[in-house]
């Protein structure tokens, strides 16, 4: 029974795990080409009429996704540090990065959101001074489009694949597909965008985050449905510090002159 309890909080870090990724992939394309569509795509946005209420809903979205991306370093921090901490800690680094590069571009764009509303339609107000500044937060948006979602799931590819193959907490072929396909690829086209190779949004780069997006989901819904791998968390040793037990049952230490003392 206590073996079961133990090796409940490892299926609960699971579970939260899977959904955090989920929400990091599901909600995305719906803020990035729907509710941000007004804003991204009309150039007089900042003058016009605007769909505020579209644009701040798409804000909201990427909020939950930035929590979620830290959420999903943070929970398997105490698992998958037993494996290799320097990486999980490199992980839940890079996640970070990841996360505030999204909240930069969401401020970029709440900002233009907010010029409209204060001075679009002022008395004396200069519209193409507005469309300028309007221009310049929407370039911040996508350049931070570029180095968030389309730069750094490459690098988080590379680190999580790692991590899940050298643990065998989920299936090799699974952790492969981050490690050496979906993490590379999506990294090589986010380089061959900032260098000018291809174009952002280009055909090219769409079918390079392809298997990043596969693999997140994938593993998500196999962190959800399945959980880790028993054997894999069995031949792990447990951390009293980080409040996660693996289920392995640790011998205990009997100091030299045969005695027990208790803490406390």
């Amino acid at each position: 029974m206590a073996t079961n309890g133990r090796m409940s909080s490892t299926r609960k870090i699971a579970l939260v795990t899977g959904v955090f990724f989920m929400i990091t992939i599901i909600p995305a394309p719906i803020a990035a080409f729907i509710l941000y569509a007004p804003v991204l795509n009309d150039p007089d946005y900042i003058v016009g009429a605007g769909a505020d209420t579209s644009v701040l809903w798409g804000a909201f979205l990427e909020v939950l996704i930035a929590i979620a991306i830290i959420g999903t370093a943070v929970t398997l921090f105490p698992i998958v540090k037993r494996a290799n901490e320097g990486f999980a800690l490199g992980y839940v680094a890079a996640r970070v990065v990841e996360s505030t590069i999204i909240v930069v571009g969401i401020i970029s764009l709440l900002s233009a959101v907010s010029l409209r509303q204060d001075l679009a339609g002022a008395a004396g107000a200069d519209a193409a001074s507005l469309l300028a500044v309007g221009k310049s937060l929407v370039a911040i948006h996508d350049w931070t489009f570029l180095l968030g979602p389309g730069l750094m799931p490459g690098v988080n590819g590379v680190l999580l694949g790692y991590l899940m193959y050298t643990s065998r907490l989920v299936p090799r072929p699974l952790a492969l597909l981050g490690l050496v396909v979906a993490g590379p690829l999506l990294f090589a086209s986010g380089i061959a965008v900032l260098l000018g190779v291809i174009e952002a949004g280009s055909l090219w780069q769409g079918i390079a985050s392809i298997p990043v997006a596969a693999f997140e989901v994938t593993l998500g819904i196999w962190l959800i449905v399945k959980g880790f791998n028993p054997s894999a968390l069995a031949s792990m040793p447990t951390d009293p510090d980080d409040g996660v037990l693996t289920g392995v049952h640790q011998p205990a230490v009997v100091p030299s002159n045969g005695r027990v003392t208790s803490k406390g």
